[in-house]
């Protein structure tokens, strides 16, 4: 099982194909005064839910031991996956709707609801809490990092991009993520774009989080126990299709992510790849915690 793969040979990081309405992004200063900082990029090849999770939690095990660079990542998934969130009951997902589909199930590491994988570019960072871009509680990192996504996202012609502040009414009980921002997710003229979600420990900070790119972005109703209209979270959420008018490849979209992290959170990005210890204890991981029933269906 190949795990990570170098940056392919068709594809430009920062990207050279930028929108003309977005170029002055890369003529300001860092939207923060932050240390210029070295960070390790790494691009996964599509994989399975287990896997996916597995590299994300090896990553973040290396660097909160000092082993590893901060690390960006992008991926993307195969076979379709449904992952939970970390306390999310497992009896959300219609498991049989699933496996009739080829699908797989998951549950992440970190908090939220459902998210169908299908059609889509995943990001994740793994940052020491030492670094400045990830000081203070939960939302005053997302609040930093989403600025590196608001970047990307205008680079690739998206202008009107937000990070959203919601009310203090309480938590909407609804299973699937994309019907609700949470605070400092992205969202374009209301809707929600990308949805991210955090786990700390070991002095270190995961956070990873999803941006349709195409497709309908109800599909994910169709593989949830609790009756939910497919056109009211249509009309909450979104894909970046939708919003630009125009389809985009995976790796396009990840080349200016990279790009807007670079600029906003004053970074430079550097390619690589797991060291072989992540890379044997991502396989591990992949079988004996995220491909495990007794974690999946632990709620």
């Amino acid at each position: 099982m190949t795990l990570t793969k170098t940056v392919p040979p068709n594809m430009r990081l920062p990207s050279t194909r930028i929108c003309p309405s977005a170029r002055r992004v890369l003529e300001l200063p860092a939207m923060v005064n932050y240390p210029h900082a070295l960070y390790r990029l790494i691009l996964t090849p599509p994989a399975d839910g287990s896997t996916q999770m597995a590299i994300d939690e090896a990553i973040w095990w290396a660097v909160a031991a000092g082993d590893a660079l901060p690390t960006l990542r992008f991926y993307a998934w195969e076979p379709p996956c449904l992952s939970l969130g970390r306390n999310q009951p497992v009896s959300d997902a219609d498991r049989v709707a699933l496996a009739m589909a080829g699908y797989t199930l998951v549950r992440r590491p970190t908090g939220g609801r459902a998210i169908l994988h299908v059609d889509e570019l995943t990001y994740s960072l793994v940052v020491p809490l030492t670094d400045p871009r990830v000081q203070g509680d939960v939302l005053a990192s997302c609040r930093r990092l989403s600025q590196g996504l608001l970047a990307g996202l205008e680079l690739l012609g998206v202008p009107t991009a937000e990070a959203h502040q919601r009310s203090r009414n309480g938590r909407s009980p609804a299973p699937i993520c994309f019907e609700t921002p949470a605070d400092f997710e992205v969202t374009v003229n209301g809707q929600k774009l990308i949805g991210s979600a955090q786990m700390r420990g070991r002095k270190t900070v995961l956070q990873h989080g999803t941006l349709p790119l195409r497709g309908d972005i109800s599909r994910i109703c169709t593989y949830l126990t609790t009756p939910t209209d497919p056109s009211r979270v249509r009309s909450r959420a979104t894909t970046l299709e939708r919003v630009l008018g125009r389809d985009v490849s995976w790796e396009q979209v990840a080349a200016a992510m990279a790009a807007g992290f670079e600029q906003a959170l004053n970074l430079h990005v550097q390619p690589g790849g797991l060291a072989p210890a992540a890379a044997r204890l991502a396989k591990e991981l992949s079988v004996s915690k995220y491909g495990a029933e007794t974690w999946n269906a632990r709620h």
